[in-house]
């Protein structure tokens, strides 16, 4: 017998690459994929031998190409990311799709309903769609491994890339799987040269359209990837002449055969799982709508199945307002859209609970706690824009006013400043927050274009030497792979150099008074006659993150008799060690959550908080 164990989804999707022999894979961290790539570096360093190559790319862009021509020499490949990071490697997608491939590729995409921990909730089956290509829509985090290898057999069938869509209730969802050892064989590189293939001109574009066309065609026709009844695994769907269908695929699906076999439906009402949304099975789509008067589509987010049905009759789903337009489908949902749906008493659900917990704050000690402080003190009336990482919950501490996208702090400070002094002299400050991993993503290109159109803001670089938000995974400038061997360092600060900056300068913001200090000389030389972008790094390693060996020395804070119980710090600084008692009630520091950085001291307008041995008398 086998041995056993309980996976993580994103676990299980690692095994299920190296038990269908990948040697490439490629990502850019983004929950909720990251653990796909992290697990698979374990797996290689308690199997040194295993034949893959991994790397945490510096963007999903690069991911997605690194791992497409290893799939071009004929060798298979992975690429993953989250939802967001396929906008950034949309480019790369589309023409994959025509070109092709020879070494089977798979591209996990994790999507985010809900989202919990994105930007937005888009749907990447969309994206299938629209470069045409086969995506499958697993259920469990079992379907999720065991679907890869079908995956890697049908790309290399057709030469065509195929996506697998995980969402985050399948990634970071457990269950009970067996064990089984890798495939280690050897897979030669061979790139036949093709310029008409892998070099087309458009011209040759169009040919190569003509040919994916004919492939989705054929996919869309495969008999063993035709929906089928859940729970039942008949060679074709096993359909019944009747009133009322469900179409349902992903998670959403698990939730709707937990509920029907809740309300004592399960076997009553015909549960379809389609396992690839796109393309769907034309021959599905005619047998259900001819036998069904009535049919329900459950999925996230997109209607992609529902549009694919084409019949506002009969179908019903997003589009027609029985499934809500936006938001995750959780069990509670599902339950009322299959009761509204099936003519059955509305369910009772307890109210919420009255108020939330607390807000989402940065950790006690975040160097970027102390950087925000800084700049609000260097620039109290200041614009600030920002992006996307931990310092996104600046927003608590008032400075940051704009999140939108990865890179995009630094091109929307350069639009805000083109927009003032098109129409005023007197400006306000303009300063720009990015992460270390984040410049290194996407916003190198922004910095160069804010240079050459003569921009004139403060980017601070906050620079905790990782990439925090999704589980602490190395930078460029780390001279670490993700596998641990040494690699060359990539100085943030040269490279800012070389993207034509002139004025840059470093501070550890532990150092409160040099990093305003620096701030304010950043500023005047971005308002000065011959000015420009001024950069100030602040760097300091995140404290979260075992691998960085800090010898930030601890001191204890003490709370004195000039604490007036204003609130300020806690308002304006939100370190979750500082705890309230009331209104002019002295606050108290919580032993359990002081890291003893000392950063507080720097911020009490009465001077009411010191280091313990230090009079500020």
């Amino acid at each position: 017998m086998k041995p056993r164990r309980i996976f993580l989804g994103n676990e299980a999707m690692a095994h299920g690459l190296l038990e269908s022999g990948c040697t490439v894979a490629t990502s850019y961290p983004g929950t909720p994929a990251s653990e796909i790539l992290a697990t698979l570096a374990t797996l290689k360093k308690k199997q040194p031998n295993l034949p893959i190559h991994l790397e945490w790319s510096v963007n999903e862009k690069v991911a997605f190409e690194v791992a497409l021509t290893n799939s071009f020499a004929g060798r298979r490949s992975a690429v993953m990311m989250k939802q967001v990071g396929l906008n950034v490697a949309a480019d790369p997608l589309m023409s994959a799709a025509y070109t092709g491939v020879k070494g089977g590729m798979v591209v996990i995409v994790a999507d985010d309903p809900g989202p919990h921990s994105s930007q937005t909730e888009q749907d990447s089956r969309g994206y299938a769609v629209l470069a045409k290509l086969p995506v499958f829509d697993p259920s469990s985090p079992m379907e999720a491994r065991e679907w890869i290898g079908e995956a890697y057999q049908l790309s290399e069938r057709y030469e065509v890339p195929v996506i697998i869509r995980p969402t985050t209730r399948i990634c970071h969802a457990r269950q009970d799987m067996e064990e089984r050892p890798f495939t280690v064989q050897k897979q030669p590189a061979l790139f036949e040269k093709d310029p008409a293939r892998w070099a087309a001109t458009p011209k040759f574009r169009l040919q190569l359209h003509h040919k994916l066309n004919d492939k989705i065609a054929r996919i869309a026709g495969e008999v063993s990837l035709e929906p089928r009844l859940a729970g039942a695994n008949p060679a074709k769907p096993r359909i019944k002449r009747g009133n009322v269908c469900i179409v349902s695929s992903g998670v959403v699906l698990a939730h709707a055969e937990e509920v029907l076999a809740d309300l004592g439906l399960a076997g009553k009402v015909p549960l379809y799982q389609v396992r690839m949304p796109y393309p769907l099975s034309p021959a599905f789509r005619d047998d259900v709508l001819q036998r069904y008067k009535s049919i329900l589509v459950l999925e996230e987010s997109l209607p992609v199945i529902e549009w694919q049905l084409q019949d506002r009759n009969k179908v019903f789903g997003r589009t027609t307002g029985n499934v809500p337009e936006a938001g995750e489908l959780l069990p509670e949902r599902v339950e009322d859209i299959l009761r509204d749906f099936l003519g059955l008493e509305p369910a009772s659900w307890p109210s919420p609970p009255v108020g939330g917990g607390r807000r989402p704050t940065l950790c006690a000690g975040c160097p970027h706690r102390i950087s925000f402080f800084a700049i609000k003190k260097a620039f109290p009336k200041g614009i600030y824009t920002s992006d996307i990482g931990c310092y996104t919950l600046g927003l608590n501490l008032g400075v940051v006013d704009t999140v939108l996208c990865m890179g995009a702090a630094i091109s929307q400070a350069a639009g805000f400043y083109h927009a003032y002094q098109a129409g005023r002299r007197d400006y306000p400050h303009i300063v720009a927050t990015i992460g270390d991993s984040t410049f290194f993503h996407a916003g190198v290109p922004a910095l160069i274009n804010a240079v050459v159109q003569n921009a004139r803001f403060v980017l601070v670089i906050l620079d905790n030497s990782t990439t925090a938000m999704t589980g602490n995974q190395p930078t460029p400038a780390g001279g670490r792979t993700l596998t641990g061997e040494p690699a060359p360092r990539v100085h943030i600060a040269d490279l800012v150099r070389a993207c034509g900056v002139r004025s840059v300068a470093e501070a550890d913001p532990y150092q409160f008074d040099t990093l305003v200090g620096l701030l304010k000389n950043a500023g005047k030389h971005a308002r000065s006659k011959d000015g420009g972008v001024a950069v100030v790094i602040a760097k300091h390693p995140c404290l979260m993150d075992r691998s960085q060996h800090d010898a930030q020395q601890r001191v204890q804070v003490v709370v004195n008799e000039k604490c007036k119980g204003c609130n300020f710090c806690i308002k304006q600084f939100e370190c979750p060690a500082l705890l309230s008692q009331g209104k002019e009630q002295p606050i108290v520091i919580d032993p359990m959550l002081c890291v003893g950085c000392g950063l507080c001291v720097h911020v009490c307008p009465h001077k009411a908080l010191e280091v313990a041995g230090e009079s500020s008398h």
